[in-house]
């Protein structure tokens, strides 16, 4: 059995004592981070080493970045997406653990609506899903994890006229996720529980979490080698509740491999 888990912290030098914390009770075998906010230089690696974990990351000052944590060490395969070799920005990293390729993305959020944000989005979204396909048309078992940008029905939202002016509502950006589902990828949440209404994200304004006005954009995708394997999927809201929180919360899955 192992447990991934997914979290855009929102800057991980800022939230170290609210990840080490976390980590020392839930021991997942593998993070998977966005938005950690910080240069390579400047990544915390010691104090993830001293919590047990290897670290694998793609930096960038201010904005963006991604990290792999993992308590066996992983192989790198990729730290950029293709299809655009301008695009500098660090939303991506493709490790191997054993057979199973594990894929951190942190999506582009697309905002403001009539900028050229959300076309970017929408043709990232575009090649990530080539991405996958070749790995779903060579058999390669993997997991695809991370901070998404996409609510994908009503029903992930608690408001959804909210958002209706939204990069992440608009019917662009859900039918490029249902390209994925369409496309023999699994929603793990929604295979383990259709009609529940939880949410990984709440706003810091307003009071948003404690009224429970969320939205889910963190999530996994599976090909079907891990849906057949998928055990568990939990969304722990604990850690939102602590104090100086990332306005996300984790989502882990269980996958018998």
């Amino acid at each position: 059995m192992i447990t991934i888990a997914s979290w855009n912290i929102n800057s991980i030098k800022a939230r170290l004592d609210v990840l080490n914390p976390w980590l020392a009770k839930n021991q997942p075998d593998v993070v998977l981070l966005q938005e950690i906010k910080c240069t390579d230089e400047n990544f915390p690696r010691d104090a993830m080493m001293a919590a047990g974990y290897h670290s694998v990351f793609k930096g960038q000052p201010s904005y963006n970045g991604v990290a792999v944590l993992s308590k066996s060490p992983v192989t790198l395969i990729a730290d950029t997406l293709p299809g655009d070799d301008a695009d500098t920005q660090a939303r991506l990293l493709d490790v191997l653990l054993g057979d199973l390729r594990i894929i951190n993305v942190y999506a582009p959020n697309g905002n403001p609506l009539g900028s050229e944000k959300f076309p970017y989005k929408l043709e990232w979204l575009k090649r990530l899903r080539a991405y996958a396909q070749d790995l779903l048309d060579r058999r390669i078992p993997f997991v695809i994890g991370g901070d998404f940008n996409i609510i994908p029905t009503d029903k992930d939202a608690k408001f959804p006229n909210n958002w209706l002016q939204d990069a992440l509502f608009q019917p662009e950006s859900q039918a490029a996720w249902r390209g994925f589902i369409y496309g023999g990828m699994t929603d793990a949440f929604r295979m383990l529980y259709p009609q529940e209404e939880e949410y990984t994200f709440w706003d810091y304004q307003a009071g948003a979490f404690q009224r429970n006005n969320g939205i889910r954009i963190d999530h996994f995708l599976l090909s079907p080698f891990v849906t057949d394997r998928l055990e568990k999927v939990r969304i722990d809201k604990e850690p939102r509740g602590w104090e100086k929180p990332s306005d996300h919360t984790p989502i882990l899955i269980e996958v018998k491999i």
